[in-house]
């Protein structure tokens, strides 16, 4: 049976130490006393909230009259059923044990502050700390920061910070480490928070060691949903302070975070280590000894390992196995919209705008034509998303576009644009040779995209290559004709989307605008959009900022993908859509 952590037993016990005395005023039985017995054991074992119930429930008894005799063994009955319910819930929540996490490939390092891939996150967010998390429906809860104020026009947020709070070598956190990631590192690496609060921002103040203030230049409403551990990890000043290169830090593989779990151990290619952190702020918390992420790139061996109890949570299931897993007693499948590196991911198929054939727009339109989404939804994702109709994600439906510029599948009308363009078909059936960058999870849809354009003359390369080196090749060497990366995003697009478009973006900085796009009109729009708190007025701009983007085209969106968690049976309390997955989690033993 699976139940929730704490609510679940602070209402259950409560009711059954309240049923149990009521039965100990009615009938003196053997049966009941012994039902009694075992229930205030069960109370004595579990949190003291349930003594405070059980002496608040011994008052009202006092007046509580006499039950029948066939009322009081019916509810013996009942007692004696719930004491095993009990049981279960006050021994399930279990301090102890190594959770195995199945990871598709090496994280490489683990400094979140400076990429938005999931491979780092996945491992790194468990460490490190944001001022603020976010829940299962996306609203803000306290982290780093305990409170917060707003004020009136939205144009300062001033946080309180927990004090007591150290990082893992035993350093005060303190305002200071707060202003340092942010202006040293966030607003320099991590390309979401770049492009959303570089121009935005007027400043960081620290009136104290534990209050920070941000000022921004016109109203930011946005804010408290880009400050959870996967947009704005807080780093160590003291650990980053006066490095050359924070990308090339030594710290990169030796993290010290705030977080739940602290590193303890990294093989490369097979394994990372963390244990619990025992000066943890959150009290109580973790209740994990260890996690240990464990490095299987195949999909079906991810699977296999944990229908076999060798792992106890894979990121990913694929659709096809989804049923089989949520059908065994030993496994479970959670579906999420998000998780490390973000949500509401769209497989983007960036073009370079400095290729002289890409700047023909009638080749990007011939592009979209060419390639058949539906085909790539069923044989590559398994019908787990759907095909991407906008820029923006559907799953953000205040802002998506309905009803935009499309290119349906049609591969007469790829041929005629190119034609038009001035690419004919040569003596050896093809028009011309483009690239495509991509990670060698993204095999499969450049395998079915090779297919698909060949059937209108365009020679696909293929181009595989690790993470690293891809990113050096995208980003920083500009080394590729089309490229594919699955865009993630969050509750609201200033925070993902607009990373990948604005000109301000453009740069050395990974999963940024790859595509080297420029259009003044969409610059000023997200602008707009982000300085206003009316979600009209910015649903507007960004419907207007979608049909500029359709227009153009310099990026092709191929579907929206969904996230299906697999988790052993045992194993419960996860926050799957979190960063922070683990740090409430636990596993019977």
């Amino acid at each position: 049976m699976k139940v929730q952590f704490r609510e679940i037993q602070l209402f259950k016990l409560s009711a059954l130490v309240l049923i149990v005395l009521l039965l100990v005023v009615a009938c003196g039985s053997p049966e009941v006393q012994e039902a009694v017995d075992q229930v205030e054991q069960a109370a004595t074992d579990a949190a003291p909230e349930i003594n405070a119930v059980a002496t608040q429930a011994a008052d009202v008894i006092e007046d509580v009259a006499t039950e029948t005799a066939p009322v009081v063994e019916e509810a013996a009955t009942e007692v004696a059923e719930a004491v095993g319910e009990a049981e279960e819930v006050v021994g399930g929540a279990q301090q102890g044990g190594t959770l195995v996490v199945a990871i598709g490939e090496d994280p490489g390092q683990f400094n979140p502050g400076i990429t938005t891939s999931f491979g780092p996150h996945s491992v790194a967010d468990s460490i490190y700390n944001g001022l603020v998390e976010l829940d299962e429906n996306a609203n803000p809860v306290p982290d780093l920061a305990k409170s917060w104020e707003i004020s009136d026009d939205a144009t300062t947020y001033t946080f309180h910070l927990e004090e007591g709070v150290q990082w893992h070598d035993g350093e005060p956190f303190t305002s200071a480490d707060v202003k340092f990631t942010f202006e040293k590192i966030l607003l320099n690496y991590h390309s979401r928070t770049k492009a959303g609060l570089e121009t935005a921002l007027a400043g960081i103040d620290t009136p104290d060691d534990f209050t920070v203030v941000f000022r921004f230049n016109e109203p930011y409403a946005p804010l408290l949903q880009r400050l959870n551990v996967t947009e704005t990890p807080i780093l160590p000043r003291h650990i980053y302070e006066g490095v050359a290169d924070v990308t090339q830090a030594e710290a990169n593989l030796m993290p010290i975070g705030t977080g739940p779990f602290v590193f303890d151990s990294y093989t490369p290619g097979a394994e990372v280590r963390l244990v619990r952190n025992e000066n943890y702020f959150k009290e109580g918390l973790p209740l994990l000894d260890a996690v240990v992420f464990r490095v299987i790139p195949d999909n079906s061996t991810q699977i296999a390992a944990l229908e076999a109890g060798e792992v106890d949570y894979v990121w990913r299931v694929p659709g096809p196995d989804v049923a089989r897993v949520e059908a065994s007693p030993d496994t479970t499948v959670v579906s999420v919209a998000s998780g490390p590196g973000g949500g509401f991911c769209i497989p983007t198929v960036t073009f370079n705008l400095d290729r002289e054939i890409l700047q023909d727009v009638r080749v990007r339109q011939a592009f979209a034509h060419a390639v058949n989404r539906e085909q790539i939804l069923e044989q590559v994702i398994f019908n787990q998303g759907r095909v991407a109709d906008a820029p923006i994600s559907s799953k953000i439906g205040w802002a998506h576009l309905d009803g935009g510029p499309s290119y349906p599948y049609d591969p007469d009308r790829a041929r005629e644009l190119l034609d038009q363009a001035g690419y004919p078909v040569g003596d050896d059936g093809t028009r011309f040779t483009i690239d495509f960058v991509h990670f060698p999870s993204f095999s499969k849809y450049g395998e079915v995209m090779r297919e698909q354009l060949a059937e209108v003359g365009i020679d696909f390369e293929l181009r595989p290559l690790e993470r690293d080196a891809a990113i050096e090749a995208i980003f920083t060497e500009r080394d590729f004709d089309t490229n594919i990366i699955s865009y993630c995003n969050n509750t609201d697009p200033e925070i993902g989307v607009r990373r990948m478009y604005v000109s301000t973006n453009i740069g050395p900085i990974p999963f940024s605008n790859g595509a080297n796009y420029v259009n003044p009109d969409v610059d000023a729009l997200f602008e707009e959009a982000s300085s206003t708190a009316n979600l009209d007025t910015r649903a507007e701009a960004y419907a207007e900022i979608q049909r500029i983007l359709l227009e153009d085209l310099p990026y092709w969106w191929i579907v929206e993908t969904d996230f299906s968690v697999g988790i052993r049976a045992n194993c419960h309390d996860f926050r799957a859509w979190s960063g922070q997955f683990a740090e409430t989690a636990w596993c019977e033993q």
